[in-house]
């Protein structure tokens, strides 16, 4: 999971350097898509199962909402402070449970309303509002930070999906419907806005996936050899290497602020997943 953590902070930064070199959004989704399908597809060849599955509908609507929230994701990395963007990722449990409740109805767990409860706090500890901060200023812009939170909302969407589809379908066909429509979608909201890398360019587009591939083989592996509960108390680390990832990449130094909105969303998070102990 240290592994992964690590690997999935890299590819954000990678995502943010080849932002800077002038690439595309859904240029730099686009690249990752395509690495992704590569692996997928060999991956689902190798277990020899059929690539289009059973829940037919359902996977594509997982690839679509997963896509629309990777560009929300990659946005926000891309237009805010590496750490801020990793945290608000962390506001997914919360609307995991809310659509759950709506979609699976699974009853909401009072541990689950404390994450609830404290990822709103710290949701609106990072935003400082307002109208509720008085004059207080937020360098975050409203469009970054609404990103941010469709990214987390589209990845619980994604997630409760999954969890529909895991008993019909291998988890192999699910990732590989995922590249599948995010390649074509992405190029042609890219349309012709396409720019030919330069060589750094290129570098940080190749590692945007390879990092991915090295975040994916480190969660499995982990779940693999730990429990799910135990394993997914370590990606939390991720918020530590972005922040680090991004002073040492980017001068960026965390406010105050981000680091208590940080602390009700982590805690909020951790007492969703061991509450029931």
């Amino acid at each position: 999971m240290l592994l992964s953590g690590l690997g999935f902070s890299l590819m954000a930064v990678c995502v943010k350097l080849a932002s800077e070199q002038g690439i595309p959004l859904f240029e730099i989704v686009a690249a990752r898509a395509l690495v992704s399908l590569l692996l997928s597809y060999a991956d689902v060849r190798r277990k020899r199962i059929s690539i289009w599955g059973n829940q037919k509908r359902l996977l594509v609507g997982r690839a679509i909402v997963g896509t629309l929230a990777l560009m929300c994701a990659y946005y926000s990395v891309t237009a805010m402070p590496l750490a801020d963007a990793t945290v608000l990722m962390y506001l997914h449990p919360m609307f995991t449970a809310v659509i759950a409740l709506v979609i699976l109805k699974e009853r909401i767990h009072f541990s689950t309303a404390c994450c609830i409860v404290l990822s709103l706090l710290g949701l609106i500890v990072i935003a400082r509002p307002g109208f509720l901060f008085g004059t207080m200023q937020n360098d975050i812009s409203l469009f970054a930070l609404g990103a941010a939170i469709g990214g987390a909302f589209g990845a619980a969407v994604a997630y409760v999906m999954v969890r529909k589809l895991s008993s019909t379908d291998d988890s192999s066909v699910i990732i590989f419907y995922f590249p599948l429509f995010a390649l074509p979608l992405s190029l042609i909201l890219l349309g012709d806005k396409f720019v030919w890398p330069s060589g750094s360019a290129w570098i940080a587009l190749i590692l945007v996936g390879v990092f991915t591939q090295v975040g994916q083989i480190g969660i499995t592996k982990a779940m693999q050899t730990e429990t799910a509960g135990k394993a997914t108390a370590y990606s939390y680390v991720q918020v530590i290497f972005a922040a680090v990832l991004g002073w040492v990449f980017f001068d960026e130094i965390p406010e105050l602020w981000t680091y208590l909105g940080a602390g009700f969303i982590l805690t909020g998070a951790l007492i969703n997943l061991f509450g029931k102990k």
